[in-house]
């Protein structure tokens, strides 16, 4: 039976708090035992008001040979039965004990995180179990207590809210997710979900903390500075959970069992990560994490700038919402750098940014990029799902393998897991096959081979749609889809660009309008451009439209001609807008009418409704699998060939003229009236 303890643990406190499982275990093994603590300075309110610990024994490493001399004579005449040195320092190996903690133990290699591993250290010597202790090594007084819950009264906070305590400080500037994005993210919770924000942090944390509640114009209580551990500790009893940097405050709440969503950058979750039971980790898997380094080799620090407020927030609703979803995703196999390809057209990328919203949701700490083409990459640049946008210019930069091969390094270099190609090219498949990429899925056609896992190509027969398609190779994966709406960003220069334009045509916040797309890439493709000027002349008689006509470089002769026949006023912007001017000017349109083309995806992506007109009627070319996806968007589409020749058409494209002025009234009626 052991009388006295000597516990040597380490200097900074949250490397004082990881340890405090192996006090508790000493305690509950030596409940008689007289406990003697060294420690750093800075740890000592970790132990205070704690009646276990006999003695306090400040350790100072800058102390003089003599006075470390001295300390070490005073505990050789205590005579400890125990001595569990945590610090590995000469005390532990010099002091006479019964038992003692060896420097030179090995630890497996399976026992990853820091907690673990110091109790490692004693369980081989008092064979102590692996069952749950329960942390008592912390202890708020009834003045603490008092403290917390007058300021918790103040501020109306009352047990039935959900409560919420953000840590943003740490001690290392390399472990600090920026601060507007703390803003950014506290502004989103408070809106979103019904929930009461809690800053805390020590005197350093003080100023970022006052910056962020100045900032976030969202009523919070900042405690920078106002607490001890104890009243911490007590605090965060109460909370649902904590969002912190790498800190001590992580730490602390995994002491206590309180449930963590950590921001990880350089250091590793794995050895330092939260430990309470339904904690989750932010984190962004590229190539160069965790690094464990000081200092960021690249200056950028992308492991933890890549962190979006979308990947937070997603964690924290997982925790206070939905458990069954997060453990389906801890059960399915992690992918840690993804890539998705599709290197075609606006539309086709468009249709698949569900694929990058389910990757997402499965793999919350993945690093997720997607190669496209130049003219594709304003459809994903920006999009909250997606880290990176790697741009595959086959007609400039990479028309040549020679040029490919600084390509090629690159993603070498991002050490990418798994390779989605949601549209077969050769070139897709030789670029994902030579950046040594080992989960290469994708559809089985022009060198499929070198994909390490092939699907059957059934796209040619058009019996689904493409969005399902792109789906597929998430089925394939076992991932859940949950969400089908496409999604492009709105920027704010865009949007800017908008209201410059409405200004200078006299449209106000009041006026409906109507957009209209006579272009499209084929000639199997496009409706009589009289017959989109009759249209629109009639839908502004009968509902009062202001008319803006768009087009592609290619089609600038279609929209003339479409507003030179028209009765009303028209705006001609054919060729005048970016792919995101697009989008913020169809986001404000109460109707799309269009030929089959990529601006009828972007309206959907929207939430503008459209009318798409369809022709030809070739298996896979037809609208089942190129039609829109909104759910007030209508098609319209009369087949009039048993055999399309598309392009080809021998008939003069009696498809399109089959589709009469008064067909598209009534799709709009049908749309405008419901």
């Amino acid at each position: 039976m052991a009388r006295k303890i000597l516990f040597i643990t380490l200097s900074n406190i949250g490397d004082c708090l990881l340890t405090l499982p192996v006090l508790d275990s000493l305690r509950q093994k030596f409940p008689e035992a007289r406990i003697t603590v060294i420690a750093g300075p800075r740890t000592k309110g970790v132990f205070a008001g704690n009646p276990d610990i006999h003695k306090f024994i400040t350790y100072d490493k800058r102390a003089s040979l003599k006075e470390k001399i001295n300390l070490f004579v005073s505990l050789w005449k205590e005579s400890f039965d125990v001595v569990v040195d945590l610090r590995n320092s000469l005390f532990g190996v010099f002091l006479p004990a019964k038992y003692k903690t060896s420097p030179f133990l090995k630890i497996p290699k399976r026992v990853k995180h820091m907690k673990d591993r110091h109790l490692y250290k004693i369980k081989g010597i008092f064979k102590i179990k692996d069952a749950p202790i329960l942390p008592v090594a912390l202890y708020p007084s009834l003045t603490d207590k008092e403290k917390i819950n007058q300021i918790l009264k103040e501020n109306k906070i009352n047990s039935e809210d959900k409560l919420i305590v953000v840590a943003a400080g740490a001690r290392s500037h390399t472990k600090r997710w920026p601060r507007e994005r703390f803003i950014e993210l506290i502004a989103k919770l408070i809106q979103e979900l019904p929930v009461k924000i809690i800053l805390v942090g020590d005197r350093e944390d003080r100023e970022g903390n006052q910056y962020i509640a100045q900032q976030v114009r969202v009523p919070l209580v900042d405690l920078s500075a106002r607490t001890s551990l104890n009243e911490l500790s007590y605090l965060l009893k109460k909370a649902s959970l904590l969002i912190s940097n790498d800190s001590a405050t992580l730490h602390l709440a995994g002491y206590l069992n309180i449930p963590v969503v950590a921001v990880f950058g350089i250091t590793d979750d794995a050895k330092y990560g939260p430990w309470s039971e339904g904690s989750l980790v932010a984190k962004k898997e590229i190539s160069c994490r965790p690094c464990q380094e000081a200092q960021c080799e690249f200056g950028t620090l992308e492991c933890i700038t890549l962190v979006k407020v979308e990947d937070v927030f997603r964690l924290v609703k997982d925790i206070l919402l939905s458990e069954d979803r997060r453990q389906k995703a801890e059960d399915r196999k992690e992918f840690k750098r993804i890539l998705v390809v599709r290197t075609d057209r606006i539309g086709d990328v468009l249709l698949s940014t569900p694929v990058i919203k389910a990757l997402r949701d499965s793999y919350p700490h993945a690093f997720i990029a997607m190669m496209v083409s130049p003219y594709a990459k304003d459809i994903v640049e920006g999009n909250p799902y997606l880290d990176k946008v790697i741009i595959l210019d086959k007609d400039g930069e990479h028309k040549n393998w020679l040029r490919s091969v600084k390509l090629i390094r690159k993603l070498k270099k991002m050490k990418f897991d798994l390779a989605l190609v949601l549209h077969p090219t050769n070139r897709a498949h030789l670029l994902t096959f030579l950046s040594a990429i080992p989960k290469r899925v994708g559809y089985d056609r022009k060198l499929g081979f070198l994909l390490s896992d092939r699907i059957k190509h059934t796209k040619q027969f058009g019996e689904k749609h493409e969005l399902d398609y792109n789906l597929d190779l998430l089925r394939y994966l076992g991932v859940e889809i949950k969400d089908k709406n496409l999604f492009i960003p709105v920027k704010p220069e865009a949007e800017k660009w908008v209201e410059e334009l409405f200004r200078q045509e006299g449209i106000s916040s009041s006026d409906k309008l109507l957009a209209l797309n006579p272009s499209a890439s084929c000639p199997s493709k496009i409706w009589p451009a009289e017959r989109f000027a009759q249209t629109a002349d009639k839908l502004t008689q009968k509902y009062g439209f202001k008319i803006i006509v768009i087009s592609g470089p290619k089609d600038i002769r279609l929209a003339d001609n479409l507003v030179k026949n028209m009765r009303s006023r028209a705006i001609n912007l054919a060729a005048k807008t970016s792919v995101t001017q697009l989008a913020s000017l169809l986001k404000r349109c109460s109707l799309f009418i269009s030929n089959d083309s990529g601006p009828v995806h972007i309206a959907s992506a929207v939430g503008t409704p459209v009318i798409s007109i369809f022709g030809r009627n070739q298996a896979g070319l037809g609208p089942k699998r190129w039609g829109p996806v909104g759910e007030r968007d209508k098609l319209l589409h009369k087949a009039a060939c048993i055999e399309c020749l598309a392009h080809n058409c021998q008939k003069q494209f009696t498809c399109l003229k089959a589709i009469s002025v008064e067909d598209v009234v009534l799709a709009a009626d049908a749309i405008l009236q419901n």
